[in-house]
């Protein structure tokens, strides 16, 4: 089923020092309120956990975090931070945790690492089997901002700083994507690297939990709960196990 980039060593080593402006307090925090507050006392299952970026300061509110991870090195440099959060690595979209879980939760585009529809749809079929009766699937994605695109033109910028451009190319016909991404280093170099994803839509969010089972709850622009509107890059979205 494994259609996603498997980051390796040297990227994992690297992930936190340049995903750095993500684990800001003013961006991570709203995201821990958020899913601390859907997971309540039981316990979460983030799929595709990385370091730890989300799953360790959950699990520091007291919330028990599981992780699935489909790089090893990845889960290697979480459990340098957090040795006994357990992770099970594998493939979110068949990979297995003890559970029942009350929140599983997937967030900073990770759905769209898996770069077919149909491993997506076994994402939501993985999350509820995963889920109690009640319990949470949460999903933060971007929405492709396919309106910034003029007729022939293929890339779009998604982050524009100091010591970091990045821009996606599209293809629309196949909702195929890589994320481009130039980085400046001390020393006046240029670092590029760059990962590959499946754009979705929210409607076609909504479809993939209707086949898995899941019942629609909210969708706002952010974690700070923000309407959802025609304007928004990024939606949060819940839907629940009925039960």
């Amino acid at each position: 089923m494994t259609s996603s980039d498997v980051w390796d060593k040297e990227t994992a080593a690297g992930y936190d020092r340049t995903s750095a402006h993500m684990f800001r307090p003013e961006v991570l925090d709203p995201a821990v309120d958020f899913l601390a507050a859907l997971a309540g006392e039981g316990p979460a299952l983030e799929f595709a956990v990385g370091t730890g970026r989300v799953a360790i300061p959950l699990a520091t509110r007291g919330v028990p975090v599981t992780g699935i991870e489909l790089s090893q090195p990845m889960a290697d440099q979480l459990h340098r931070k957090r040795p006994d959060l357990p992770v099970v690595v594998g493939d979110m979209a068949t990979a297995t945790a003890p559970g029942p879980f009350s929140l599983v939760y997937v967030v900073w585009n990770s759905l769209g690492n898996v770069r077919t529809q149909r491993g997506q749809v076994e994402c939501f079929r993985n999350a509820a089997r995963h889920l109690a009766p009640g319990g949470h699937f949460v999903v933060e994605l971007g929405v492709p901002q396919l309106r910034r695109l003029a007729p022939g033109q293929t890339a779009v910028p998604f982050h524009v700083g100091g010591r970091h451009v990045g821009f996606d190319t599209l293809d629309l016909v196949t909702q195929q994507g890589t994320s481009h991404h130039y980085w400046r280093e001390d020393d006046g170099t240029v670092r590029y690297a760059a990962s590959n994803h499946r754009y979705v839509w929210p409607a076609e969010l909504d479809l993939m939990a209707q086949l898995a089972g899941l019942e629609p709850v909210r969708r706002v622009a952010d974690w700070h709960g923000r309407p959802f509107t025609a304007d928004s890059e990024s939606a949060v979205s819940v839907w629940r196990r009925p039960g």
